[in-house]
């Protein structure tokens, strides 16, 4: 295991092979964060899915303890990273989600109470965001359970890398829980018969790298903040003007125009997606000291996103 651990081949082969060859550390340190969102979502849905019947889950390592692009939930520098925002979504306690084994759509409801009358959407997209599948119903959802609803069949027609969007919403027609994968036709495929302890090879690897053929967006948004006492509550607005799909739009906080960013810091939410014509709301919180007698800026870029002060 020592020899594995002296150096990222192993990391690095899979974030080249599955979302193309990293141009250089900045391409590299994007592509690193989209994985770990996967790959940490991934991990913790299993385990929210097949609970009670799963012996546990292992997270390797919460931050890290020297700089790094990869694994950790937040960085050297308290910089919440695309893993943390993917383990916080996974582990939401009403959480709708996707079986990578099956297909199927479940809730995991983590409450000792019951949902009445909740609707559970689900829509795949081709990579132009075409529509190829679409379907809605309305469960009740036990206490400390994990419930199907539905399984999304086999669809014709699917370009090589696709996209599916969930949403859960309550008997009010309230969001509780949305989720958005992106996937691939061509799966990965694990050699279990050479698994050790610490790893699985993997012999062949999914096909994600058309998310770079992505067109570029450009995001438009407000922000207002709420001091309460020695922190700043911000709240930010964020819209996608356009025809296109924003992909895993980051929004951080600087001290002043260009200026580092303030850490540490706060999200509801990070590295999400934002359909043609779709607002969201964020918000973000952070210690007024670390501003350093800075103007705090709100910035936007992302995997697709044209980076932008909000």
């Amino acid at each position: 295991m020592l020899r594995r651990l002296k150096n990222i081949n192993v990391y690095s082969q899979a974030l080249n092979a599955r979302y193309g060859k990293a141009t250089g550390v900045e391409d590299f340190a994007k592509k690193a964060q989209v994985m770990d969102y996967e790959g940490q979502r991934a991990m913790f849905e299993a385990y929210g899915r097949n609970k009670y019947h799963a012996t546990g889950v292992l997270q390797e390592m919460m931050n890290n303890a020297w700089p790094s692009l990869i694994w950790a939930l937040y960085d050297y520098y308290l910089n919440l990273a695309g893993g943390y925002f993917g383990t916080k979504k996974a582990c939401e306690p009403l959480h709708i989600q996707y079986s990578y084994d099956d297909r199927s759509i479940v809730i995991v409801n983590s409450y000792y109470r019951e949902f009445n009358g909740m609707k559970v959407t689900a829509k795949v997209y081709n990579l132009d965001l075409s529509e190829k599948f679409s379907k809605q119903v309305t469960l009740e959802v036990p206490p400390d359970s994990t419930e199907r609803a539905f399984t999304i069949p086999e669809i014709a027609g699917l370009t090589t890398t696709y996209f599916v969007r969930l949403g859960l919403e309550d008997s009010g027609a309230k969001i509780v829980s949305r989720n958005f994968y992106w996937l691939s036709t061509k799966p990965d495929v694990l050699d279990w018969e050479k698994t050790v302890w610490y790893d699985t090879p993997t012999t062949s690897f999914a096909d994600l790298t058309a998310l770079t053929t992505l067109p570029e967006v450009g995001l438009r948004g407000s922000s207002r903040v709420e001091t309460k006492g020695d922190e700043d509550l911000w709240r930010v607005k964020i819209e996608n003007p356009t025809h296109n799909l924003a992909f895993a739009v980051h929004l951080h906080v600087t001290k002043g125009q260009a200026g580092e960013d303030v850490l540490p810091i706060r999200w509801e939410d990070n590295y999400f997606e934002l359909m043609p014509g779709e607002t969201r709301e964020v918000s973000a919180t952070f210690r007024v000291k670390d501003l350093q007698g800075r103007t705090p800026v709100v910035e936007v870029d992302g995997w697709n996103v044209a980076r932008a002060v909000l």
